[in-house]
């Protein structure tokens, strides 16, 4: 099952993509949240639910997708978690799984821009397969960590390298607005099957600069999860960055960063695609 946030006549909820259409959910069945973290909670029944809910359909092609979590309650990311991402950055093997934090603000869907910050020339594109949480687990055993995932989706964890280095801490770098597109809908776990056999690539403006496979991560997606969950409890909703391959643009030859008007392209197989454009940010103060 594929499950998005879409708005739709000025009002966004939540849908199950069946083909061309988009069925709303709680329009089929009225029992459904209309918004996709409470419709995580409600747990196994919800989804049964969702599987059996038919009618309501509205094309996909009228809808705006938006971020399926659009306001996670933790966004955790990890480093230096492909062979290949290591010897490009040329560093050692990671003996601990490296993490850090992004931003919820950065959450974006399908289609939306994303911003060049005035402040650095250095934003860089990462292809990631992204897990997303669907029960609240502490202290799980890798293996059951599979049971507490509801789905997977493509990210890019886009990172302004400049600012990620000015701190020991990368999570400054990897924070701006609109750095982490996430989309474009949940694929559930039972459709993905083995997350550890996906395809994933980054095209910018159609030109390949990652491709590798999610069987090459060096912890994976089970490894994390019972990493995570022995430091804090993950919530439904909560939003997992995997780790990204080869071919980032700061160790490319000369250095590539992306420049406005680049349209950034992460592809993973079984899951779809999300396509993002850089656009120039808006300077103006906001106090509200």
């Amino acid at each position: 099952m594929k499950l998005a946030t879409f708005t739709h006549g000025g009002k966004t909820r939540i849908g199950k993509v069946v083909g061309d259409d988009i069925v709303d959910l709680a329009a089929a069945d009225p029992s459904l949240p209309t918004e996709m973290i409470a419709f995580l909670k409600a747990g196994d029944a919800a989804m049964a639910a969702a599987e059996k809910a038919s009618g309501s359909e509205i094309p996909l092609a009228e809808v705006t997708l938006e971020a399926p979590i659009m306001k996670p309650g933790k966004v955790m990311a990890i480093g230096l978690n492909y062979g290949d991402h290591v010897k490009e950055s040329g560093l050692d093997t990671p003996e601990n799984q490296i993490w850090f934090t992004k931003s919820p603000t950065g959450c974006v869907g399908e289609g939306a821009d994303v911003l060049k910050p005035a402040v650095s020339d250095m934003v860089d594109w990462e292809a990631e397969l992204v897990m997303v949480i669907g029960k609240r687990a502490r202290n799980v055993p890798r293996e059951r960590t599979h049971e507490i995932v509801a789905g997977y989706c493509c990210g890019n964890d886009i990172s302004v390298r400049d600012w990620q280095f000015h701190s020991p801490q990368f999570t400054i770098g990897k924070s701006f607005d609109t750095h982490g597109p996430i989309g474009p809908w949940i694929t559930t776990s039972d459709e993905v099957g083995d997350p550890h056999d996906l395809d994933i690539k980054c095209l910018v403006n159609g030109e390949v600069k990652q491709c590798s496979n999610t069987k090459h991560l060096i912890f994976d997606c089970f490894d994390q999860l019972a990493e995570l969950t022995q430091v804090m409890t993950l919530e439904p909703g909560d939003i997992i960055f995997s780790g990204t391959p080869g071919g980032v643009g700061i160790a490319m030859q000369p250095p590539q960063f992306m420049k406005i008007g680049d349209e950034v392209t992460i592809e993973i197989s079984k899951l779809g695609s999300i396509t993002n454009t850089l656009v120039a940010e808006d300077t103006t103060t906001v106090i509200e």
